[in-house]
């Protein structure tokens, strides 16, 4: 009788301590690491750990003249190149509505005049009709002269160049206009502010000269070549080697309707070999 009282007595006393904070804690602690813990938008981290998303105190890239432009920035598209738009129409091209449009044709509805295309706002993004792998990308813009004082950050100037299969490459005027470093001209949306900010002014031409290498997988899908891209804006490397995430290996190449009247011409891309298989 008395081993069964001290059993008991030593059970309910197991118990009570267990449910104290602080070994409770430590049991929970001994949960599987694994355990999923749901993470808002805002409290997403960019690549490296080290800001936020969108964060307005990351360090802003320092600003540098690009100078005035060069023949070799704004150059004719050479032999080998697939010319995606010479100023005359989009053919190569298709519109893309949003979900909540009625229209849903596929024809393009940007304007053309004096050899470039403007953006219509709110007439919907386009693509092009073919897709490509590893590439060389040509992409002249401008965004609109005339400056709304009461249209700052993103509201300003504001499309978006959309990579074959992968990230946005930030089109926005960026010359006096601040906002998120990962959201200014010429960054990899999201993630990767521009090395310098070399944005001309309001309705000057700008150019892109984009490297796309995708990635590469072995016959086990495993990651052989990771995707990276280079990016030139105005004659001078803002994104060098940046490692993407991703599988996808090829895709069309887009450009964003942001509801900003922003131009482009001389559009085209050079398909690539680079060996990787």
């Amino acid at each position: 009788m008395k081993y069964i009282f001290k059993t008991t007595t030593a059970i309910i006393f197991l118990l009570a301590l267990f449910n104290m904070p602080g070994i409770s804690g430590a049991a929970e602690a001994q949960k599987p690491a694994n355990t999923r813990v749901k993470q808002s938008k805002e409290e997403a981290l960019t690549p490296g750990g080290q800001y936020k998303r969108h964060d307005m105190e990351r360090p802003r890239p320092p600003v540098r003249d690009p100078g005035p432009p060069s023949e070799k920035e704004f150059a004719k598209p050479p032999a080998d190149a697939v010319v995606l738009f010479d100023g005359r129409d989009l053919s190569r091209w298709e519109r893309k509505p949003g979900t909540k449009d009625a229209d849903k044709s596929p024809e393009p509805k940007w304007k053309i005049e004096n050899g470039y295309i403007e953006i219509v706002p709110k007439s919907g993004s386009i693509t092009t009709k073919d897709k490509f792998g590893d590439c060389q990308i040509h992409i002249e813009w401008a965004t609109p002269e005339k400056v709304d004082p009461e249209m700052k950050g993103q509201k300003r100037g504001n499309s978006g160049v959309f990579l074959p299969g992968h990230n946005e490459i930030q089109v926005l005027d960026s010359y006096q206009n601040d906002t998120y470093p990962d959201g200014q001209a010429a960054a990899i949306y999201g993630q990767y502010p521009p090395l310098v900010n070399v944005c001309r002014k309001p309705g000057e031409w700008q150019s892109y000269d984009i490297t796309l290498e995708q990635p590469r997988f072995d016959e086990k899908h495993k990651l052989t070549h990771p995707c990276r891209i280079t990016v030139i804006h105005n004659g001078i490397t803002v994104q060098d080697h940046v490692e993407l995430g991703g599988g996808a290996t090829e895709g069309t190449l887009g450009l964003q309707d942001h509801t900003n009247p922003v131009r482009y011409r001389n559009i085209w891309i050079r398909k690539l070999n680079s060996g990787k298989e």
